[in-house]
């Protein structure tokens, strides 16, 4: 059953229950919902890099920390397009593009973004963005465009929030949610575990998912990848069982839900990776970067899948909330 009324009590009763036992139910879950041998396959490309003006204390984009990341002006609408190709050609069946902005506006870049919306959609991807805070009405234009899905991360709870980022609040990350949804485009919201918050932040932050009226078509479950220059350079390595805790806890309160495992892979093994899928881990990003951080090469991952007899998900598969424009 599809359950949008859970409590925080109830969640993190699941969360605590005792790992092995964690995986075996939601294993259970994750087979009764979902064929346990797919796993989707995404690419992430960083279409605007660099100073952005927000002050997240995770990410190297942010102008106001001293990092390695060169910023770059909006990509061309064709290099973007070819980028595409080579991620189709190399398996991935969503194309996601990202731009370090606070909030979309109104602009010739955004005119470009729409134009490569288009393009990626017009080749049977599903095209996803994250471009920071959108409105309703910017939401429809990129729908109009061809996007499938809309990528708007909560981080975090709602309590822990203010620890991480002060340039614009959890009620305006939970806007940009409601405007998406508005809109009829996928909903893809996740966190980033290894901040240095507590587990009843972790529980709080899949509570405020779970409870939404509908649940995120994709749930990406991100482990802090500390980058030189920022906050949170000193913060240590999550370990797999606290991956494992958050995905498969995640896959019991949202069944349906495509459970990402995102940055942080590049440092685990073959085998801390398989135990994710397991746990109910049914999407990845491939490709050698995620944005500015590094992640596991395609020819790793395609080794991976060989191994572990996964194959990807065809692209719109089960098409229900969200509809190819």
């Amino acid at each position: 059953m599809i359950r949008t009324d859970w409590t925080r009590e109830e969640i993190s009763d699941i969360y605590h229950t005792p790992v092995l036992e964690l995986i075996y139910k939601a294993a259970t879950v994750h087979r009764e919902f979902n064929d346990a041998q797919e796993v989707q396959v995404c690419t992430l490309l960083s279409v605007k890099t660099g100073g952005c003006p927000e002050d997240c204390a995770y990410c190297p984009q942010a102008a106001r920390y001293h990092t390695d990341v060169k910023v770059h002006k909006l990509m061309e609408v064709e290099e973007v397009i070819g980028k595409a190709l080579e991620a189709k050609e190399a398996g991935s069946t969503r194309f996601c593009m990202g731009a370090a902005w606070r909030e979309v506006r109104d602009n010739r870049d955004f005119d470009k973004v729409l134009e490569m919306v288009k393009g990626v959609s017009s080749m049977g991807m599903e095209v996803c963005c994250t471009l920071g805070m959108l409105t309703h009405e910017q939401a429809n234009k990129l729908k109009a465009a061809g996007l499938y899905a809309y990528n708007h991360n909560l981080d975090t709870s709602e309590e822990f929030y203010g620890d991480v980022i002060t340039t614009r609040t959890y009620k305006d990350r939970l806007e940009t949610l409601e405007n998406v949804r508005g809109a009829k485009i996928s909903v893809c919201s996740g966190g980033i575990i290894g901040m240095g918050e507590k587990e009843g932040d972790r529980i709080g932050m899949l509570h405020t998912l779970a409870t939404l009226p509908e649940h995120p078509e994709s749930v990406p479950v991100n482990a802090l990848v500390p980058v030189e220059g920022t906050p949170l350079e000193d913060q240590e390595k999550v370990s797999v069982w606290e991956m494992v805790r958050m995905i498969a806890t995640a896959r019991i309160i949202m069944p349906k839900a495509m459970v990402r495992l995102s940055a942080g892979r590049v440092r685990m093994t073959l085998e801390e990776q398989a135990l994710c899928f397991l746990a109910g881990a049914n999407s990845i990003f491939a490709g050698d970067r995620l944005l500015t951080t590094p992640n596991p090469a395609y020819i790793q991952d395609k080794e991976m899948f060989q191994v572990l007899n996964l194959r990807p998900r065809e692209a719109y598969k089960n098409l229900e909330k969200a509809t190819v424009s």
